[in-house]
C-alpha cells in the first residue's frame, strides 16, 4: 500500500483542523481550538459559510487557548434513527471540558441547521472503565456505519491504548438524546500501529465509505495526551473490523504518508475524508492537517492498495 500526495493547499483563517466530513459537494472541517464549523468547496477547496457551534468569549486571539478549549477532534456524518442526517461533532474527553459534543442537522442544500449541544460525561465515563491501565482518553475520530457509531482512542507514546470503540448506533443516539438513560453497550478492538523512530503511531482520523473504514495515523515525539510533540510522520489506510464477539489484537498495514519524489510527509495529519474511487485499487482521499501553531492545511492524497 503506497499514499502519495497529489496536493497541498492552505487553509487561511481555520485555525487547527482536527476533523474532516465531505457530504455532496461540501467538506465540513473542524478546529480543535476553534468554535466554529467551517464549510468548503469539496472541490476547490475555497472557504463558505461557518457554523458557530458555541459561544466563547476566549477566540479573540483566533485560537482558544488550550487550557479552555473543547478540543472538537471528531467528526462524522450520520443518518440518525428517524432518518435524520447530520453531523457528529464530539470533544476528545481528555480533560473535563473536553466532555461536550454537537450535533448539526443537515438541511437538503447541504446548510448547518440549528446546532444541538451533547453532554457526554456519562459515555465518556463508561469508556474510561474500557481503557488499559494508565492510559488517559482520547478520542481523536469518529467514524459511523448503519448500525455502529466508531469511536478511536489515541494515545501516544505506548502502543497498548490504541483501540476502536464500536457503539451500537441507535442504542448511543437514544441515550445522548435523553430518549434513555441507559448507556450503551460497547466493545473495544485494539490494533497494532506501525511506528517511526521507535515511537508509536496513534489515530488521528477515520472515514467509512461503502464498506471500508479508512484510517490516519500520526506519530509524535511525546507521551502526554494533552502537550504536543515534534511529528515525525503520518500514516494512512485501511483497517478490518472483527466480527462480534471476536477478540484479537490486530496488526495493520499502513501507508507512510509521502511526497510523489519519495520524501516523507512530516504534516500531523488530523481527519480523512474519501473523495472518489479513481480505479481498482485506487483511492482519492481529502486529509486536513494541524501544525500545532494554529495552521492547517488540507491535502489531497491519492491511496493505493
Amino acid at each position: 500500500m503506497q499514499a502519495f500526495i497529489r496536493r497541498e493547499v492552505v487553509l487561511p483563517d481555520l485555525p487547527s483542523a482536527s476533523g474532516v466530513e465531505i457530504v455532496g459537494e461540501t467538506a465540513y472541517i473542524i478546529g480543535d481550538d476553534a468554535p466554529f464549523l467551517y464549510q468548503l468547496n469539496a472541490a476547490t477547496l475555497i472557504a463558505g459559510a461557518r457554523t458557530t457551534l458555541f459561544e466563547t468569549a476566549h477566540f479573540s486571539t483566533g485560537r482558544i487557548p488550550k487550557d479552555l478549549k473543547q478540543d472538537l477532534e471528531c467528526l462524522t456524518s450520520l443518518t440518525v434513527p428517524g432518518g435524520e442526517t447530520g453531523l457528529l461533532v464530539l470533544g476528545s474527553g481528555a480533560t473535563a471540558a473536553r466532555e461536550q459534543g454537537f450535533w448539526v442537522p443537515l438541511q437538503p442544500a447541504g446548510a448547518a441547521g440549528t446546532v444541538y449541544p451533547l453532554s457526554l460525561s456519562g459515555l465518556y465515563a463508561a469508556l474510561r472503565q474500557l481503557l488499559p491501565a494508565g492510559i488517559l482518553l482520547n478520542l481523536e475520530a469518529a467514524a459511523a456505519t448503519s448500525t455502529e457509531l466508531l469511536l478511536f482512542q489515541r494515545t501516544v507514546g505506548a502502543s497498548s491504548g490504541n483501540l476502536l470503540f464500536r457503539l451500537p448506533l441507535a442504542a448511543t443516539w437514544a441515550y445522548l438524546r435523553h430518549h434513555t438513560a441507559q448507556l450503551p453497550a460497547i466493545t473495544r478492538q485494539l490494533f497494532e500501529l506501525p511506528m517511526v523512530e521507535g515511537k508509536p503511531a496513534g489515530f488521528s482520523g477515520a472515514a467509512w465509505q461503502d464498506g471500508r473504514l479508512l484510517v490516519t495515523a500520526s506519530v509524535e515525539d511525546t507521551v502526554d495526551a494533552v502537550l504536543d510533540g515534534v511529528v515525525l510522520g503520518s500514516f494512512v489506510g485501511e483497517l478490518a473490523l472483527l466480527p462480534a464477539g471476536q477478540q484479537a489484537v490486530l496488526p495493520v498495514s499502513l501507508a507512510l504518508l509521502q511526497w510523489p519524489d519519495g520524501r516523507p510527509y512530516r504534516g500531523k495529519v488530523e481527519g480523512v475524508a474519501v473523495y472518489r474511487q479513481l480505479a481498482p485499487g485506487r483511492l482519492e482521499l481529502l486529509l486536513v492537517t494541524d501544525d500545532d501553531a494554529g495552521g492547517s492545511t488540507a491535502v489531497v492524497v491519492e491511496l493505493v492498495r
